[in-house]
């Protein structure tokens, strides 16, 4: 891991596919792969680190994000709902739908927190408009918890759950609230980070000493802070517009970042060849287990 004052993280490219719009990692420690979706393509992707090898899944709509489950099945967000569905499978069980989703909206950012509660944001696909919601799954239904959101992102919580970070990417930063753990409601809204425009935070995760991670789209790099705010590790990445962050490995002490090709041209591509690339490296300090979503 480098300090914020050091030369920039050794990182690596995993595998030889590229991601269109590379989002949502996470780390399943019971099956010890990593999973993670390409919203544009659209599919789900599977890395199995013992092997090397990378799978993957086509899906029939836009998904915005993943969940583990207690069992074998994901729980997907995509098109118009969260749906349980099992790698491999063509049918997705819905679990909760949005009837009154516009047209032109899809899901973004979503995360499960402390408590088991799956979080998932919505944005308009094409003119970023305040059109968005965060909602919280509950009892088989979508809960509106934050609206007027432009790009949902940075879904995280402290280890004791009691701290929720997200951020509306366009307003450049990135938000902390208290979080009751029993209701869910988050509360005392207050700025946490910014980035310098055209930078905004991505997707965001939180490690064992409570430090935030995030990616800082077109900042082409990863950031952590402290609880406190402080910057406390910068990582140069070798593209400008990294996505998301999650540990894994059996020691969770490998960091994965995703990233983006999207909306870039051939001499783009060929400057920048590891865009869309899953990247990684080892750190020196240990991420938390992925949350599963409870299933009542």
């Amino acid at each position: 891991m480098a300090a914020a004052s050091e030369a920039p993280a050794p990182l690596r490219p995993i595998g030889a596919q590229r991601d269109i719009l590379g989002e949502c990692p996470l780390w399943d420690d019971r099956a010890g792969v990593l999973w993670w979706v390409d919203i544009r393509r659209p599919a789900i992707r599977r890395l199995d680190p013992a092997t090397g090898a990378v799978d993957t899944f086509a899906v029939p709509d836009l998904v915005g994000a993943i969940a583990l489950t207690e069992g074998p099945r994901l729980a997907v967000a995509m098109g118009r709902a969260v749906s349980l569905w099992r790698p491999g499978s063509d049918a997705f069980e819905p679990l909760a739908t949005l009837g009154d989703m516009p047209p032109g909206h899809r899901f973004n950012d979503g995360r499960v927190d402390r408590q088991g509660r799956f979080w998932v944001g919505t944005m308009h696909n094409l003119t970023r408009a305040a059109e968005g919601t965060l909602y919280r799954l509950e009892g088989g239904a979508l809960v509106p918890v934050l609206s007027g959101i432009r790009i949902p992102n940075a879904l995280a919580w402290s280890p004791e759950g009691s701290t929720m970070y997200f951020a509306d990417s366009l307003s450049h930063g990135i938000d902390a609230f208290d979080l009751d753990p029993a209701i869910g409601a988050p509360t005392r809204c207050r700025r946490f980070a910014d980035a310098m425009p055209p930078a905004f935070p991505d997707g965001a995760t939180t490690d064992s000493q409570g430090h935030l991670w995030y990616a800082e789209f077109n900042g082409g790099r990863v950031v952590r802070r402290a609880p406190d705010g402080r910057v406390s590790a910068v990582i140069e990445t070798p593209v400008d517009r990294p996505t998301a962050v999650a540990f894994g490995g059996p020691d969770r002490r490998t960091l994965y970042i995703t990233t983006t090709s999207q909306n870039m041209t051939e001499a783009e591509r060929a400057a920048a060849p590891l865009a869309g690339a899953l990247l990684a490296m080892e750190t020196g300090v240990a991420g938390l287990p992925e949350p599963r979503l409870a299933l009542t």
